[in-house]
């Protein structure tokens, strides 16, 4: 028979503990969530940029189509007001008023605009006219709406 004896030292015990040296996975993952972070704040950035602008456009648009109503019914108003047919002819030594409403105006036929001619004839031969016409960017048949994203441009003619 063969003995195999194994030699160990004396009161060596169990292994000793040992100390992992630190392997810097923390720090990576602080890095990682703060370069995400910045990331995101830059995409939201741009997002809320381009979001306004997208508004921007639309809201020039509509003052467009405010405007250009406001200014087709002066223009109305001014082709019907020729002599010797003028359409708006206040009795002598009066002061009259209009009131027209046109709708379907603008580039989708949204728009509308509400226009007052008066002509003050008390001291003929002058008369005065003066012209004040409200266009808007939406509005039904009567020029009535409630969206509160409705704009109104005004223009005002004296002769």
């Amino acid at each position: 028979m063969i003995k195999i004896i194994l030699k160990t030292k004396n009161n060596e015990g169990p292994a000793p503990h040992r100390r992992r040296k630190p392997s810097g996975a923390g720090f990576v993952m602080i890095f990682a969530v703060t370069i995400s972070s910045i990331l995101l704040a830059i995409a939201l950035g741009v997002g809320n940029i381009a979001l306004k602008e997208v508004k921007f456009g639309t809201s020039a648009k509509d003052t467009n189509n405010a405007f250009f109503a406001a200014d087709t019914v002066i223009e109305y108003v001014l082709f019907s007001d020729k002599p010797p047919s003028s359409s708006f002819v206040p009795a002598p030594g009066t002061k009259q008023s209009w009131n027209i409403i046109i709708s379907g105006l603008g580039s989708q036929g949204a728009s509308c605009a509400t226009v007052n001619v008066e002509k003050d004839n008390t001291n003929p031969p002058s008369t005065v006219t003066t012209i004040i016409s409200k266009g808007y960017n939406i509005g039904d048949a009567a020029c009535l709406s409630s969206n509160p994203d409705r704009i109104e441009r005004e223009l005002k003619v004296s002769y």
